[in-house]
């Protein structure tokens, strides 16, 4: 494939997202639509130097990446977010694009992912996103603790909590999009975190099962 996608393979991307994002009952303006066909192709552009993601065709970017991360937009209320092994910046892009009122940090330690995201945020126009590298265990936010976290393929739910108690506000909520396997998970997370609601992610395009669980700190935990 040249560097430019050609005419009818865009075409075919903007397609494939509308109707996905209208499967999603997701509303997004023409500004938001070319904002994301942009990190599509910023995305698919990169990773052919960089190897920022396993996925290779721009059409499976769309469902795989986009959509998917679209998919949990309903339960992403904010207003400071931070999307805890970012990678190439997935889903916290695609959320800031979807919901500009979001204030989104995103922290990952690999160096070539930030740089991903610093390009896609200079030339995306995102104000209120910021790329963060460093390793999780380390970063202290400098305005306190963050209303929700957000993890996409960081960890198991115990590590994922565990590693990021520091980073919570008094009052927030871990937010971890899972897989079939996340029963086991759960049964394993520390008495003095409670589950509070479980929800599907039916991805357009993609069959494998999708599963957004939403954790909080019991009252008077530690």
């Amino acid at each position: 494939m040249s560097q430019a996608m050609s005419p009818a393979l865009q075409q075919r991307l903007h397609e494939r997202l509308s109707e996905g994002l209208a499967a999603l009952e997701i509303k997004a303006t023409a500004a938001q639509l070319d904002q994301l066909l942009a990190l599509v192709g910023l995305l698919h552009k990169w990773n052919r130097a960089y190897n920022l993601t396993a996925v290779r065709d721009p059409l499976d970017m769309v469902s795989r990446h986009v959509l998917d991360s679209a998919a949990v937009l309903p339960w992403v209320k904010g207003p400071r977010v931070l999307d805890v092994g970012a990678g190439p910046g997935l889903p916290g892009l695609v959320l800031a694009i979807l919901n500009p009122e979001l204030d989104v940090s995103l922290l990952d330690s690999n160096g070539k992912k930030v740089r991903f995201q610093r390009q896609a945020v200079m030339e995306l126009g995102l104000a209120r996103v910021t790329p963060i590298q460093a390793r999780v265990e380390a970063y202290t936010p400098a305005e306190g603790g963050f209303d929700q976290l957000i993890s996409r393929a960081f960890a198991s739910l115990e590590d994922f909590v565990e590693l990021t108690r520091p980073l919570l506000a008094p009052h927030g909520q871990w937010l971890a999009m899972k897989g079939p396997a996340v029963d086991g998970e759960l049964e394993r997370l520390e008495d003095d975190v409670r589950c509070v609601s479980r929800h599907a992610l039916r991805v357009p395009y993609e069959s494998a099962g999708r599963e957004l669980v939403m954790l909080e700190p019991e009252a008077g935990g530690r």
